[in-house]
C-alpha cells in the first residue's frame, strides 16, 4: 500500500480504519428491538451483522445460545488479531501489550474449569484467544490434564511468576480472587513501565491506562461497599491511578454513602465521572453503578480519541467498544436462554 512504509500515513490509515469499524459496530436502538425478540430471532438479527461467516461456519456444530456464544467470541479474537496486523510502530507495540489482559481471562478460566472438572471442549467454547496465547497455545493448555501442569507450562510467560506464587493458596482456598488481582496489578505495572520508558507516544497510551486504572478502583470501593466479605483493601487495589494506597483505604472505611462519594468527587478529575457520583447521591445497585461507570469510562475514552484523532486511543476506543458489544450480545443471549424479562436484560447492557 502506497505511503504504508513510513511517516504519518500508516498511523493514519489505522485510524480512519478504527472509525470505519467503530460506526459499524451495533447501535443503541438495535440493542433495544433485540430485548424484545426470542433467542432465534436475536442469532437471525446478529447473522445480518459482522458475525455473519462465523455463525454460518458453527451453525452445523451448535445451536441456540452455544451458537452465538462461540460465534461472537471467535469473531472478536479474529478481529483483534486483524486489528494487530494492521497497526504500525509503536501503536502496535501498545496494543500487544493491551491485549494481553485476554491471556489473564482466558488462563483464569481455563484454571476453573480443570479444577471443576468441565469438558475441555466447554471450556474451549468461551476463550478468547486474542492475546499473546493463539488458539495453539491454549489447545495445548487445554490438553494437559492437571491445573499445576496447566500452569507449569506457563513457564517462560510473563504471568507465570504470579502464578506459581499464587495458584496453590488458590487451588486449596477454592478462590481465585486474590490470584486474579494479583494478576491483573503486573499487567497494570506492566503497561505503566512501557509507556513511561521513554517510547514515542508513551503518554497518550499512560492517559488512557490511567483512566482505567481509575474506574476499576472506584467499582472495586463500590463492590466492598456492598460485599459482607471482610477483605484487605490492599490486595483490591491496582496502582498508577489518582488514588494513593492510603485514600484507597480512608475512602473503603466511610460508611454513609453521601459522604463516601463527596470524599471520592475530591479526588477524580473525568468531568463524565463527577457528573455520574453526583447522581449517585442516596444509593444505588452496585450492578446499576458498575454498568454506569463503564459507560462514563467508554465516554471519556471518545474524547480522548477525539482529541488525538491518530494516536493509539482510536484503536484501544474500538477495541473496547467491541468488547462490549460482545459482552451485551452475550448477556442479550443468556438473558433470553434464561426467559428474564426484557426490562432486566436491558440492566445488564452497555450501552
Amino acid at each position: 500500500m502506497v505511503g504504508m512504509t513510513g511517516g504519518p500515513a500508516p498511523y493514519i490509515y489505522v485510524c480512519t480504519r478504527m472509525r470505519v469499524r467503530k460506526a459499524k459496530l451495533i447501535q443503541r436502538d438495535e440493542y433495544q428491538r433485540m430485548l424484545n425478540m426470542s433467542l432465534t430471532e436475536i442469532t437471525r438479527v446478529i447473522e445480518e451483522t459482522a458475525y455473519k461467516q462465523e455463525i454460518d461456519e458453527l451453525a452445523t456444530s451448535f445451536k441456540g445460545i452455544d451458537l452465538i456464544e462461540v460465534a461472537i467470541s471467535w469473531n472478536m479474537a479474529k478481529e483483534f488479531q486483524k486489528i494487530l496486523e494492521i497497526t504500525p510502530g509503536h501503536l502496535k507495540q501498545f496494543t500487544r501489550l493491551y491485549l494481553r489482559r485476554w491471556d489473564i481471562q482466558n488462563i483464569l478460566t481455563i484454571l476453573r474449569g480443570r479444577l471443576q472438572g468441565a469438558k475441555s471442549g466447554k471450556i474451549k467454547e468461551i476463550l478468547i484467544p486474542a492475546g499473546s496465547l493463539d488458539r495453539v497455545d491454549l489447545d495445548r493448555l487445554l490438553g494437559e490434564e492437571s491445573a499445576e501442569r496447566i500452569v507449569e507450562m506457563l513457564r517462560g510467560h510473563r504471568m507465570y511468576p504470579v502464578l506459581a506464587r499464587e495458584f496453590p493458596a488458590a487451588k486449596e482456598s477454592g478462590s481465585f480472587s486474590r490470584l486474579e488481582n494479583e494478576l491483573y496489578k503486573q499487567f497494570y505495572a506492566d503497561m505503566i513501565a512501557e509507556a513511561e520508558s521513554g517510547i514515542k507516544g508513551g503518554n497518550l497510551f499512560l492517559s488512557f491506562i490511567r483512566l482505567d486504572i481509575d474506574i476499576k478502583n472506584v467499582k472495586t470501593l463500590f463492590r466492598l461497599r456492598a460485599d459482607d466479605i471482610e477483605e484487605d483493601p490492599r490486595e483490591m487495589y491496582i496502582a498508577g491511578g489518582v488514588l494513593a494506597p492510603d485514600e484507597f483505604v480512608r475512602l473503603n472505611t466511610i460508611k454513609e454513602q453521601d459522604e463516601f462519594v463527596d470524599a471520592l468527587k475530591t479526588r477524580v478529575h473525568h468531568k463524565s465521572l463527577l457528573v455520574f457520583l453526583e447522581e449517585l447521591k442516596g444509593a444505588g445497585k452496585v450492578r446499576d453503578i458498575e454498568v454506569g461507570l463503564t459507560r462514563v469510562q467508554l465516554d471519556q475514552m471518545e474524547r480522548m480519541s477525539k482529541r488525538n484523532p491518530f494516536s493509539v486511543h482510536p484503536i484501544l476506543v474500538y477495541l473496547e467498544k467491541k468488547k462490549y458489544e460482545v459482552f451485551n450480545l452475550r448477556a442479550l443471549a443468556r438473558g433470553k436462554a434464561s426467559k428474564l424479562a426484557p426490562e432486566r436484560i436491558s440492566e445488564y447492557l452497555v450501552i
